[in-house]
């Protein structure tokens, strides 16, 4: 029965358990609430969600899930494993009677995974070619290959078989250990192997990165008893200690990107290895930290898997940061390829992920408009309902509210769309940096110009000049139809210096830009470099 014992411990945080009975809050590292037995003016009941345990000071009891729940319902163990396991999902039916023979079958697969990582590291010592794309197009030093137990996967069809084979392993233990493809060969091949650890340090699992031309890029070990990819975490076995000194954890999407931040000194970045963010990773993670900070890629894809997380944590009332700003590079490990500062610099301004998430829906759509209004507030309201604490919940109301110019009470009587009526997903279109400033500053000034023109007395303020395009002014009065026409003259004028005050802003953060462009082409030119650097501090004092 261990092994159940130890499925359900895994499924279910002790944190989790105890939360059902009585109200936690945390305390650093630990949770705190009232005794569920005595009268503690202060409370005296701990939780820690890092070691799986609890301890009750005013009635010095203590223990795991299943001691918890015998003391808190009078019941015995029996009964409280059996509670417990239909809370977790687990059978118990397929551990009984069978305890030993599945523990016999884990400790075999163990070693064989074992002994496949050590053929894979004796591998890629002795190819040369191999070693040169570890060692130098990588740029993987042999510290970090050690540490993470780097290897190569030769690409004959049976090498690994026949290896094991002759170690005494059967075709079946090792199709069970995850290691043959359905043709009982091996099934990484020509690819540099990277194992996975369980939290006792050993192996589970593998990751093969294909060297050569070939699909999928990357493969992993299959589900098998040992493996769940829906609870694993990449990197956390060498990550644990750093996450306990610094007191955040950074998620990030590829497993390279993981090697890539320890070996230049983040050695706090974990992944979830090929699969979506789930409640259980989230969980895992906050019980060693309340700060996590997701690195993912700033395409809509990795917007899209921000926004999940983002989703997800606030249904267990977590808070996650964004690190983004890669320099230029499309993910951490390029950009630490470029420079190892500038990650370590990344990770160290990152900011909070709804912040983050909003910011990337401004810029996707056009707030000057009604119909982009109501797009980004059915977005952003759909995100804070989820949130749980009522302080964080009307902060970005206030937020949202300010920047489409309405009340929150307008932000409270929408309707927001439910699950049946999914909001459409917006495409981001990769465009460069320059191409985005002067879309804003289009839009900004189609604003301004209809309102100049049309907008009677609120337009009095607007710096710019009136059109004489008959076309121009036919595309101004559409725009003036479509998006102001039923303001009130006040907030017309509240609108249009809204408006101006950003146009100003934006039209500086254009010159800026202008500038630093003319500064990468003219870097031999002391003089006019020194000229624009100052032209660009008075600019940035401005804003």
């Amino acid at each position: 029965m261990q092994d159940a014992k130890e499925e359900i411990k895994a499924r279910l945080p002790v944190e989790d358990v105890v939360g059902q009975y009585i109200e936690l809050k945390r305390a650093g590292r630990t949770l705190k609430g009232h005794s569920p037995w005595g009268v503690d003016k202060t409370p005296s009941f701990m939780v820690s969600p890092e070691k799986g345990i609890w301890h009750d000071f005013s009635s010095n009891k203590g223990g795991d899930i299943f001691t918890f729940v015998m003391e808190v319902e009078g019941i015995s163990f029996r009964e409280a494993i059996e509670k417990l396991a239909a809370q977790a999902g687990v059978e118990l039916k397929a551990y009984s009677g069978d305890d030993k023979k599945i523990a016999q079958k884990k400790a075999r697969m163990k070693q064989a995974i074992e002994l496949a990582c050590k053929y894979y590291q004796v591998c890629l010592s002795k190819n040369k070619a191999v070693c040169e794309y570890v060692f130098y197009k990588r740029n993987l030093n042999r510290k970090t290959a050690v540490e993470f137990r780097i290897g190569y996967a030769p690409k004959g069809k049976d090498y690994l078989v026949n290896f094991l084979k002759s170690k005494g392993f059967t075709i079946a233990e090792m199709r069970e250990a995850g290691l043959l493809n359905q043709y009982n060969g091996d099934l990484f091949r020509g690819r540099m192997m990277v194992p996975f650890f369980d939290n006792t340090g050993s192996i589970i699992g593998f990751t093969g990165r294909i060297i050569e031309k070939g699909e999928p890029k990357y493969l992993n070990t299959p589900e098998t008893l040992l493996f769940n990819k829906g609870r694993f975490i990449f990197g956390l076995t060498q990550a644990k200690e750093a996450i306990r000194r610094s007191g955040f954890v950074v998620i990030v999407e590829g497993n390279m990107d993981v090697i890539s931040s320890h070996q230049a000194g983040v050695k706090e970045a974990v992944a979830t290895s090929g699969t979506a963010m789930t409640e259980n990773h989230l969980k895992i993670l906050n019980r060693l930290t309340d700060d996590i900070r997701l690195a993912y890629d700033g395409d809509a894809a990795g917007i899209k898997a921000a926004e999940r997380s983002i989703s997800l944590a606030s249904k267990l009332d977590i808070s996650l940061k964004i690190i983004s700003g890669y320099h230029g590079a499309k993910d951490p490990d390029e950009l630490i390829q470029k420079d190892p500062a500038l990650w370590q610099d990344c990770v160290n301004h990152c900011e909070p992920a709804i912040d983050w998430l909003l910011k990337k829906y401004e810029l996707s759509l056009d707030l000057t408009t009604g119909p982009g209004k109501k797009e980004f507030s059915d977005i952003a309201m759909k995100m804070i309902n989820e949130l749980q604490d009522p302080v964080e919940k009307k902060h970005y109301m206030g937020i949202v509210a300010n920047k489409i110019n309405v009340t929150v009470d307008d932000l409270l009587a929408k309707k927001i769309p439910t699950e049946t009526t999914r909001l459409k997903p917006i495409k981001i279109a990769e465009t460069k940096p320059e191409e985005k400033e002067d879309q804003i500053l289009k839009n900004l000034q189609d604003s301004l110009e209809a309102i100049l023109v049309y907008g009677g007395t609120a337009g009095g303020e607007i710096p710019l000049e009136i059109p004489t395009d008959e076309a121009r002014l036919a595309e101004l009065e559409l725009i003036f139809e479509q998006c102001y026409s039923k303001f009130s003259e006040e907030n017309l004028k509240k609108e249009a210096s809204a408006l101006t005050i950003r146009y100003k802003k934006e039209m500086t953060k254009h010159k800026i830009a202008e500038l630093t462009r003319e500064l990468e082409s003219c870097e031999e030119d002391e003089s006019k470099t020194a000229d624009i650097i100052r032209q660009i501090q008075v600019l940035r004092k401005s804003l």
